[in-house]
């Protein structure tokens, strides 16, 4: 048995996870891992797909939730398990499912889970998600948060950077989902998930299940402040309580067009300024390691 291991060196300390790596999987009994860094022109395809030309048994990603983001368009389909590392500051999909963010339990995850399949959302472009892609507010949101406050700060960062764009104008979307005749709502922010818990655990999305074969979307609308600290106060304490400023909806084909071009993002990472997102689902696209008990509870 052999793995792959991609790493982001601008999230971790390569050569600390380098040997730890290669002590959980020589104690399991498995060949040296192949090595795979990734750099500022390749964040992951690459290797991801020199990874699957190998032929091995399993890729471990280290890095973010940008990272795996970058690696997952060459691993969907190919049946190949995945093994998060969570070495970014959101993680989201690594909490999503359960896997653990300590690095010597991720690793013993790695070589001990066992595999889920789950679903992957793609973008008009080509563009996968396996968290969220979104428009609005929390695309500028995460614009606004630089590395260097992500790493001061982890995930709190982006409250912070949030802060200063509560008060940005409203956009006007049409949402089509599936066959269904268009809505057209206010919003601040339309997202689109393929889980449902964000940083801090708060549950955005509650129905969400990454392996259930749907994507769900939300509409947020605070038109003031007092809209939006009333709204993170039912997201936390009551998260399927209904809300006048947060609309949620389901389905496999989602298209969203908002009046003007606005900042858009997936799974974290900027992405070019737009006016659409168009995303469907691929269910069970992915194979991903998790922990035995978080597989018993999915």
């Amino acid at each position: 048995m052999r793995a792959a291991v991609i790493v982001n060196p601008a999230k971790s300390d390569t050569e600390q996870i380098r040997t730890r790596l290669a002590e959980t999987f020589d104690a399991a009994g498995w060949s040296e891992c192949l090595w795979l860094e990734t750099t500022e022109e390749d964040p992951g395809r690459g290797m991801a797909e020199a990874a699957v030309a190998a032929g091995v048994h399993l890729v471990a990603i280290c890095g973010g939730d940008g990272t795996v983001m970058a690696c997952v368009s060459a691993l969907a389909d190919s049946a190949l398990p995945i093994a998060i590392i969570p070495v970014g500051s959101g993680n989201l999909l690594a909490r999503n499912l359960g896997i653990p963010l300590e690095i010597d339990d991720a690793l013993a995850t790695a070589v001990h889970g066992v595999d889920r399949r789950i679903d992957l959302g793609r973008l008009g472009d080509g563009q996968p998600f396996a968290v969220m892609a979104g428009m609005g507010f929390d695309a500028a949101m995460m614009a606004d948060t630089t590395e260097r406050m992500k790493r001061v700060a982890g995930w709190p960062a982006y409250v912070v950077s949030g802060l200063r764009h509560l008060r940005d104008p409203v956009m006007r979307v049409e949402l089509r989902i599936d066959d269904a005749l268009p809505v057209h709502r206010s919003a601040r922010t339309v997202l689109v998930g393929n889980v449902g818990q964000l940083e801090g655990g708060l549950e955005l999305l509650p129905d969400a299940r990454a392996d259930d074969g749907m994507l769900d979307v939300v509409v947020v609308s605070p038109r003031n402040v007092r809209d939006w600290m009333r709204m993170a106060y039912r997201i936390a304490r009551h998260p399927r309580k209904h809300d006048r400023h947060l609309e949620r909806f389901e389905g496999q084909r989602i298209s969203i067009e908002a009046d003007r071009v606005v900042p858009r993002q997936a799974d974290g990472e900027v992405i070019t300024e737009g006016r659409r997102i168009d995303a469907q689902v691929e269910p069970r696209a992915l194979v991903i390691r998790v922990p035995q008990t978080a597989s018993a509870a999915a």
